[in-house]
């Protein structure tokens, strides 16, 4: 009996061992996790803002529709940059007629009056100058004051100086225009022609159009409103295909170069029912990796991903995803480097163990340091 027991014993001894090894199996299984990079589907989006605080006096599209490069989506007030921009086109008219001015120089009769303020001047030096030589005769018999004569010796010189004067004001008639008056002409009718461009193309923006095709995503203000400086008043979603921004975990950096393939998977319900592989895999090319990391979203802290840094990284579909909506969650893997950059590295470490081959005396820590330098500061650094 006691024998019979101790097989018993011994047989649920072993099962127990079994469910345990079992169990250890399951556990271990459970917590390998595939690595991978989540985040959500966008779209390139561009905002066209406000150029001045005008109201909206129409609006040529609606939230959603597909627009082609330069159709009309919305209209403010021009009436104000209207006016502007004649004040600045009259600013420019009178510019160039004043360069005009300065470039033909003083006009024919100009030049004819001053030649005749200069005989006149001439004529009054020369009656002065009699009256001086008389008094002075009668001085020298004392039939005349000293006062008086050195009034009118003074009388005498103040005509001559002014004929001088007269001479030189016909003289610079005669030569015209001086040329820096010319260029400071030149230079206030470019800066009003200026003005008055700057002008058209203020007016120009107030009917906003849209710069490449895509989808209208908003319109913040409606018909009537009058939307401040700088203000977002058509939001769209621009490109060929859609692109995934997603957070890469530090395990899988390595991983992400520029260039590289990736696939990404759609989470959720089948998004295109009825057809087959609805959500993905989409291939993709890794556009933009950030080298410095960033706060890990909620969405992605998964048991021991909270203590990681997370990079961003912007993976481009192609054309199987150009009808996918934007704010899509998804989840992304990475194929690793590009071909391009990684064939470089292949001949590299080819040459560094060739090199390892030759050496007499066994020595690997110049062939190490070589590897080091391969992959670059950045990567020496992490």
């Amino acid at each position: 009996m006691s024998r019979l027991t101790a097989m018993r014993l011994t047989t649920v001894k072993s099962v127990f061992v079994l469910l345990f090894l079992v169990l250890c199996m399951v556990l271990s299984a459970c917590e390998h996790r595939e690595e991978v990079a989540l985040g959500t589907l966008e779209w390139d989006r561009i905002s066209l803002p406000a150029p001045v605080a005008e109201k909206i006096v129409s609006i040529g599209a609606r939230e959603g529709q597909r627009v082609s490069q330069g159709q009309v989506l919305l209209q403010l007030d021009p009436r104000e940059t209207r006016a502007r921009l004649g004040a600045a086109e009259a600013a420019v008219a009178r510019q160039a007629a004043a360069l005009e001015e300065l470039t033909d120089g003083p006009r024919v009769e100009e030049i004819a009056r001053a030649r005749a303020e200069l005989d006149a001047t001439k004529a009054e030096a020369r009656d002065r100058q009699a009256d001086f030589r008389r008094l002075q005769a009668l001085g020298e018999k004392n039939y005349a004051s000293r006062s008086d004569i050195d009034a009118a010796q003074a009388s005498a010189e103040s005509a001559q100086a002014q004929v001088r004067a007269a001479m030189e004001q016909l003289l610079e008639l005669e030569r015209g225009t001086r040329f820096e008056e010319i260029e400071q002409g030149r230079a206030a009718l470019e800066e009003a022609r200026a003005q008055a461009r700057a002008q058209r193309v203020l007016l120009d923006k107030l009917t906003v159009r849209a710069p490449q095709p895509g989808v209208v995503d908003s319109i913040p203000f409606k018909l009537g409103d009058e939307a401040p400086l700088g203000a977002a008043l058509v939001v769209m979603l621009t490109g060929e295909t859609p692109y995934a921004r997603v957070y890469v975990p530090q395990p899988l950096r390595l991983q992400v170069q520029v260039g590289g393939g990736a696939q990404v998977f759609l989470q959720g319900g089948d998004i295109t029912e009825g057809q087959k592989g609805g959500n993905g895999p989409f291939s993709g090319q890794v556009r933009m990796v950030r080298n410095e990391p960033s706060f890990t979203p909620y969405y992605a802290l998964t048991g021991d991903d909270v203590t990681r840094l997370s990079y961003i990284a912007e993976i481009q579909l192609e054309h199987n995803a150009a009808h996918l909506p934007a704010g899509l969650p998804l989840k992304a893997t990475f194929s690793g480097m590009p071909k391009s950059s990684a064939s470089p590295q292949t001949n590299a470490d080819t040459a560094i163990d060739i090199d390892d081959s030759q050496r007499a005396d066994g020595s690997t820590e110049k062939a190490v340091g070589e590897r080091v330098d391969d992959y670059g500061p950045d990567d020496r650094e992490k």
